[in-house]
């Protein structure tokens, strides 16, 4: 719901159930799916909507221009240059997400992305399966908006205590001049998504990431169905800014 920053997930068949207004009369509930237009559907207080269908086109994605240049291609690593993480943990909730932008410093002429690579923890589940995203930095304030990867692509790291890199070469995505958002999407898989397991006051919500404090400014944002993108401006006694512990390859064209 737009104004009662409320959400929920659908299952596997689309299905889901959403609390009507309560702060208003009325409301828009807006549907996004991945690979999809979004819609805005509008809902009234009181009113009871229990098998309302909800279509939603397969969005069209318009390919720019093409220039062929002669050049040599390199790999460029950008984003988290360490693998030692920070102390802290980064976990989310069903439908949440943490993005870390990989900033191209150098201003280096860009091609395709070729991996991205998150540091999983080894507590919580680390082979809970999770949903790579790639986004533009063209949202309010930079967030990230727009949608690079617009396939649906779930992985699952075999191991935590390390990096784990996804091969994102069959997906053709042309990385922005700028650098742009990697995010690791939170998805539900059983039972065990929910338990606990290594500490008494602490309920771990499946893979968990970890932090990098290299950087002196946010790069890092997350993602709530309530509140939607939210920037991480948390800092350690050095003034170091706490990011996800996120990293990609990408084509450097000479």
């Amino acid at each position: 719901m737009k104004n009662e920053q409320i959400g929920a997930l659908s299952n596997e068949h689309g299905q889901f159930i959403v609390p009507a207004p309560t702060k208003n009369a009325d409301d828009s509930l807006i549907v996004t799916a991945l690979g999809y237009a979004r819609r805005s559907v509008f809902v009234k207080r009181g009113t009871s909507l229990p098998n309302l269908t909800i279509e939603v086109p397969r969005r069209a994605v318009a390919l720019g221009n093409v220039v062929v240049k002669a050049g040599k291609i390199k790999n460029l690593g950008l984003g988290a240059k360490t693998d030692n993480p920070g102390e802290g943990m980064i976990q989310g909730l069903p439908g949440s997400q943490y993005a870390f932008f990989v900033k191209n410093d150098k201003k280096k002429r860009l091609g395709n992305v070729r991996t991205v690579s998150f540091y999983i923890g080894e507590n919580g589940f680390p082979r809970e399966p999770f949903r790579v995203r790639l986004y533009k930095a063209d949202g309010n304030y930079n967030a990230p908006n727009t949608d690079l990867l617009t396939e649906n692509v779930v992985v699952s790291a075999p191991q935590g205590g390390q990096w784990y890199t996804v091969d994102l070469t069959p997906y053709n995505i042309m990385a922005p001049e700028e650098g742009f958002f990697v995010a690791m999407e939170w998805v539900v898989s059983g039972d065990k998504f929910f338990a606990t397991n290594f500490m008494d006051d602490y309920t771990p919500y499946g893979q968990i990431m970890r932090p990098t404090f290299e950087f002196k400014e946010s790069r890092t944002w997350n993602y709530s169905m309530s509140k939607g993108w939210s920037l991480i401006t948390a800092a350690n006694g050095q003034g170091l800014r706490y990011n996800a512990m996120i990293k990609a390859e990408v084509d450097m064209i000479k």
